[in-house]
């Protein structure tokens, strides 16, 4: 693998987990838990590469819908690791941050979230952003009304609006990955992801480890990026 052609940024929708729990006969809180493990795989594994920013659709706007008990545990589960792996993300000089709405998130979820933000502000590795209460539409909706808000209603270009999304200031992704077979977006990153590569991957998330996103790479430096032009054949 080409080190210096590599992604700055790379999307990543981690689907699966519930699924890979049925195929074991076991509850699909175990598949959650195990894919958070194999999140700390991936994120340790790509910080030791020259990539800046990888984005985890974590708790998507319409995962409210799914039932209570379900909800309750994801919360849970993010509540109680994310300062729990605080010496992780010393090691590997990991920034965290997070993109969506937070209006609806409980505060035994904000609470921790801003403070592991605030703790790794000066790190300066891998930004791992993790995308809770995030839709791609929403952020849209609220880019706009923050910029509305700002300037009231008048044209705005592609930049103006960019301004005010939740990855203000941060590259777009090059490479968009999903796992356990689906080929959606499923509302990551919509506007952000018009031009990345995506890579649809049979695996289910909790199965993922360093050689399955290491494919992935090699399956990106294969690619030819056109953005909409001609390249020589």
């Amino acid at each position: 693998m080409d080190t210096d052609h590599l992604p700055r940024h790379i999307g990543i929708i981690m689907d699966g987990n519930g699924r890979w729990a049925q195929r074991q006969g076991l509850p699909r809180t175990k598949g959650h838990l195990e894919g958070l493990k194999a999140a700390k795989r991936v994120v340790g594994y790509l910080a030791k590469l020259p990539i800046e920013y990888v984005t985890l659709y974590t708790f998507s706007t319409e995962n409210w819908s799914r039932p209570r008990q379900e909800v309750a545990y994801l919360m849970g589960l993010i509540a109680k690791h994310l300062l729990k792996e605080m010496p992780f993300y010393r090691e590997h000089n990991i920034r965290v941050s997070r993109i969506g709405d937070d209006s609806q998130l409980p505060d035994s979820v904000l609470n921790p979230l801003n403070e592991a933000a605030q703790m790794t502000r000066h790190h300066n590795g891998l930004q791992v952003n993790l995308a809770i209460n995030y839709g791609g539409r929403d952020e849209l909706i609220r880019a706009f009304n923050r910029l509305t808000e700002h300037r009231g209603v008048q044209p705005c270009t592609a930049a103006d609006l960019e301004s005010y999304l939740d990855t203000s200031g941060m590259p777009d992704p090059e490479l968009i990955l999903r796992s356990a077979g689906e080929q959606r977006l499923s509302n990551f990153l919509l506007w952000q992801g018009a031009y990345a590569e995506y890579c649809f991957v049979e695996t289910c998330w909790p199965d993922w480890n360093e050689e399955t996103v290491s494919r992935c790479l090699r399956e990106y430096q294969r690619r030819k990026r056109k953005f909409g032009g001609l390249t020589d054949e």
